[in-house]
């Protein structure tokens, strides 16, 4: 497996830098700033400004500076300095790398699941905040702060180890949930029917 880096999404404006970070807490409060993605990409694509600066406000590392010095600039100025890296920072959160894609297919559900059924983007943040706190252990912190590619990597390393050591074979954990995982699933407070192929569908996308 290669462990992906995910790059620096860096917003620039004179001597002031803010980065971006996708991560799964930007995620969850961006997908619902406007009741979903598809409202808040026509917001970010019309350049409504209090969009803009909401986006940056909840993905940006300590961004009060920046936002400062851009508030008395002219719209194009403003547009010229956040377009770009904001593209790039949705894209990010919805798992593709179609940046531009992002605005002429946004009502498409995060992915179908092999059984068929569409995962909503919020039911998936939420099975990812699961998996982060409760199979990989980490903090409600940590969980919030890190990327959504960190965590499917992380889970991905954990399901290897799994195999590794049950001799669970690739065709095996391919095959949908087993009575096994189900209960597993409850005990960890999953969905019993979390399917760890349709998560590992969702993660090709990255």
């Amino acid at each position: 497996m290669t462990m992906r880096l995910a790059s620096d999404i860096v917003l620039r404006h004179g001597t002031l830098a803010v980065t971006l970070t996708p991560s799964l807490r930007a995620a969850t409060l961006l997908e619902r700033l406007h009741g979903g993605f598809p409202a808040l990409l026509d917001q970010v694509q019309a350049f409504n400004l209090t969009t803009i600066i909401e986006i940056i406000k909840t993905a940006g590392q300590a961004p009060d500076a920046l936002l400062q010095a851009l508030s008395d600039a002219p719209l194009r100025m403003i547009r010229a300095v956040t377009f770009g890296p904001i593209v790039q920072l949705m894209s990010a959160l919805m798992m593709t790398d179609n940046a531009a894609g992002i605005f002429t297919d946004n009502d498409t559900p995060a992915k179908p699941a092999p059984s068929g059924k569409p995962v909503a983007w919020a039911d998936l943040f939420a099975q990812l905040y699961k998996i982060a706190t409760g199979w990989l252990g980490w903090t409600p912190a940590t969980a919030w702060a890190a990327t959504i590619t960190e965590i499917t990597d992380a889970f991905d390393g954990l399901i290897e180890r799994i195999k590794a050591t049950s001799g669970t074979h690739e065709d095996e954990a391919e095959t949908g949930t087993t009575p096994e995982q189900r209960e597993q699933n409850e005990a960890l407070g999953l969905d019993p029917e979390f399917d760890r192929a349709g998560l590992h569908a969702l993660r090709a996308r990255l």
